[in-house]
C-alpha cells in the first residue's frame, strides 16, 4: 500500500485548463508586442524594454510552475505546506512579475483614463481598500471548512485562485502598477508593504500552534516524504510567515535602497523617480527618450548656420 500510493503520488497528470492558460499568456504577449505595440509606441521607443522583457518571462514560468504539475497536484492531494507554497507563488511572486512587465501605454490602452473602467480599478486599487481585500482573502482561504471543501472541487479551487491572484494583483497596484499617478512614494510604500507583512502572522501562528489536524482533508494515511500532518501544518505556517514576509520585506529593502540612493546622488531625476514610485529607470520622468533626442538634433541641422569667421571677435 505505502508503495503504491508513493508512486500514484508522483504520477503525471495533465492539466490542459493550465497549458491552455499559459499559452494564451504567450500568445497574447506575442500580439500585443509585435502587432499592437509597433502601431501604438511611437517610433524609437522600445514596445517592451528589457527589464519588463524579463519579467513577462519571470511571470509566465511563475505562473506554469504554480498551476502545474507536480506543484498543484502535491500540494492539493497530500501536503497544506506545497499547497501553501503554490498560493505564495501566485498572491506574491506572479502579480510583482507580471505588474513590473506590463508597460504604461499598454495599462492606458486597456484602461483609457476618465472610462468607468479606469475609476473602479482606481477605487479597488488604493492602498486602504486593497489592502484590506487582500487579507480579507488571505484569512478566507485559510478557513478549515473551505479548505476542505476546496481541494476536492476543482472548480471552486480554480475560482479560490482567481480571487487570490485579483486581490493580489490590487494589493501590489499602488507600489509597482503601470499607472504612475496611482503609485505610492518610497517611504509610504515601505510603511504599506511593512503593514501588508502583519496580518498574515495571524494565520500563520494558528498553524504553527494548533494542536491536531487543522484541515482534515490533509490528515491522510498516506505520509509523502514521511512528513507528518502535524510537521506539515507547521512548515505551512513557516513558509506563510517567513516566505510571504522575506519576500516583502525584499522588496521594501529595494524601494528603501532606491529611495536613499537617490537623496544621496542628489539627482533630480531619481530623487522624482522616487517620489512617484517608479521602478524602470526607462520611465524616469524627465529623461530623455531617443525620440526626443533625435527630433532635437533634426530641429537643430534644421536651423540657419551662421557664418564661420575663423577671428575671434574682440572682447
Amino acid at each position: 500500500m505505502p508503495v503504491a500510493a508513493a508512486v500514484d503520488a508522483w504520477r503525471w497528470q495533465p492539466h490542459l485548463e493550465v497549458w491552455f492558460l499559459v499559452l494564451g499568456v504567450v500568445g497574447l504577449s506575442l500580439y500585443v508586442t509585435r502587432v499592437i505595440g509597433p502601431k501604438v509606441v511611437p517610433e524609437g521607443q522600445p514596445v517592451l524594454t528589457r527589464f519588463q522583457r524579463v519579467n513577462l518571462v519571470l511571470g509566465i514560468l511563475t505562473l506554469w510552475l504554480a498551476s502545474d504539475w507536480p506543484l498543484h497536484d502535491l500540494g492539493e492531494d497530500y501536503l497544506f505546506s506545497l499547497h501553501m507554497t503554490q498560493h505564495l507563488l501566485l498572491s506574491y511572486v506572479m502579480p510583482v512579475f507580471f505588474l513590473l512587465a506590463t508597460p504604461p501605454w499598454l495599462a492606458r490602452l486597456v484602461v483609457p483614463a476618465g472610462s468607468t473602467s479606469y475609476r473602479w480599478l482606481r477605487r479597488f486599487s488604493r492602498p486602504l481598500v486593497a489592502g484590506l481585500l487582500f487579507n480579507a482573502v488571505v484569512v478566507f482561504t485559510h478557513w478549515p471548512e473551505l479548505v476542505n471543501v476546496a481541494v476536492t472541487i476543482g472548480p471552486l479551487h480554480y475560482a479560490l485562485h482567481i480571487l487570490v491572484v485579483v486581490t493580489a494583483v490590487l494589493m501590489w497596484m499602488p507600489v509597482l502598477g503601470p499607472f504612475a499617478e496611482w503609485r505610492m512614494a518610497s517611504p509610504l510604500a515601505v510603511g504599506y508593504l511593512f503593514a501588508m507583512s502583519l496580518l498574515p502572522t495571524v494565520p500563520a501562528s494558528w498553524l504553527i500552534f494548533a494542536d491536531g489536524s487543522v484541515y482534515n482533508v490533509y490528515d491522510t494515511a498516506f505520509r509523502l516524504w514521511g512528513v507528518s500532518v502535524t510537521s506539515d501544518q507547521q512548515a505551512a505556517g513557516v513558509m506563510m510567515k517567513l516566505g510571504g514576509g522575506y519576500f516583502l520585506w525584499s522588496v521594501m529593502a529595494v524601494i528603501f535602497f532606491r529611495w536613499a540612493y537617490a537623496h544621496q546622488s542628489g539627482d533630480p531625476a531619481r530623487i522624482e523617480a522616487t517620489r512617484t514610485g517608479r521602478f524602470d529607470k526607462e520611465e524616469r520622468p524627465g529623461s530623455l527618450t531617443y525620440g526626443e533626442v533625435e527630433a532635437a538634433f533634426t530641429a537643430a541641422g534644421d536651423a540657419p548656420v551662421e557664418p564661420h569667421s575663423s577671428t575671434r571677435p574682440r572682447p
